[in-house]
C-alpha cells in the first residue's frame, strides 16, 4: 500500500483528446493506489472483455468485413494486456479469480437501450466501445501520473499504464473511425458522440469511486 502523501493528483489534460465532458475525480487515483492488487485483477478481466467485444463484432455483424482486421488486431493487442496483467498479478502474489460484473458498463449499454435512438445497432456498439477505451485512457493517465516517481513494483505499474495509456487512445479513434465508415455520415457520427458523451458523463458522476478501472 503507498503512503497517500506520495500520490501525485491526476492533471486536468487526464481527458484532453478524448470524448470525455466529465473528468473522474482526484480522489478515485487515491483509492485505486492504495488497493493495486485489487485495481489490476479488476484490469486484468477489463481486457479480457475488451478483446472478447472485439471477437463479437466480428461474428455479430458478417455483413460488416471492414471490422475483421482493425478488430483482429485490437483483440491481439487486448489479450497481450491481459497476460501482462495476470503476469503481474501473480508476481504480486495475487490470482485473478473469478470475473466481476461492470457496473459502467452495463449503466452504458442501460442508457443506449432505454434512450431507442441513434446510430443503428452496430453503430451504437461501436460507440459504447469507443467511450469504454476513452475511460480506460484517462484513468490509465491517472495512474500514470500517481505512480510517477514511486519505487519499486508500484513504480513499474505507473510505467505500465502510462504505455497502455496511449494505445486505450488509438481503440478509441478506431470505433469512432469505423461508426464513420460504417454509416458514411461522419457529422451524424460526431454528434452523436457529443450525445453520448453527455450519458457517460451522468454515469461517471453517479457511480461510487472504488478500486476498478470503471
Amino acid at each position: 500500500m503507498l503512503d497517500s502523501n506520495s500520490i501525485r493528483p491526476a492533471p486536468a489534460a487526464s481527458i484532453e483528446g478524448l470524448p470525455l465532458k466529465r473528468a473522474t475525480s482526484p480522489e478515485w487515483a487515491t483509492i485505486a493506489t492504495k488497493e493495486l492488487d485489487t485495481l489490476l485483477i479488476d484490469h486484468a478481466w477489463c481486457e479480457y472483455k475488451a478483446a472478447s467485444a472485439g471477437l463479437g463484432l466480428i461474428g455479430r455483424y458478417p455483413e460488416h468485413p471492414q471490422l475483421v482486421r482493425p478488430m483482429l488486431a485490437l483483440v491481439q493487442e487486448e489479450m497481450l494486456h491481459f497476460r501482462q496483467c495476470v503476469d503481474r498479478i501473480e508476481k504480486r502474489g495475487g490470482r485473478l479469480g473469478a470475473i466481476p460484473s461492470d457496473r459502467y458498463v452495463k449503466a452504458l449499454r442501460g442508457r443506449f437501450v432505454g434512450e431507442g435512438r441513434g446510430l443503428g445497432s452496430l453503430g451504437d456498439m461501436l460507440m459504447i466501445n469507443a467511450f469504454v477505451e476513452a475511460r480506460s485512457c484517462e484513468r490509465f493517465r491517472m495512474l500514470a501520473s500517481a505512480l510517477e516517481g514511486v519505487d519499486g513494483p508500484d513504480g513499474e505499474l505507473g510505467v505500465f499504464y502510462a504505455r497502455l495509456a496511449e494505445a486505450e487512445a488509438r481503440h478509441w479513434e478506431t470505433f469512432r473511425e469505423l461508426a464513420i465508415e460504417a454509416l458514411g455520415d461522419a457529422p451524424r457520427v460526431h454528434a452523436r458522440i457529443e450525445e453520448v458523451a453527455g450519458m457517460e458523463a451522468e454515469i461517471i458522476a453517479e457511480l461510487p469511486l472504488g478500486p476498478r478501472m470503471h
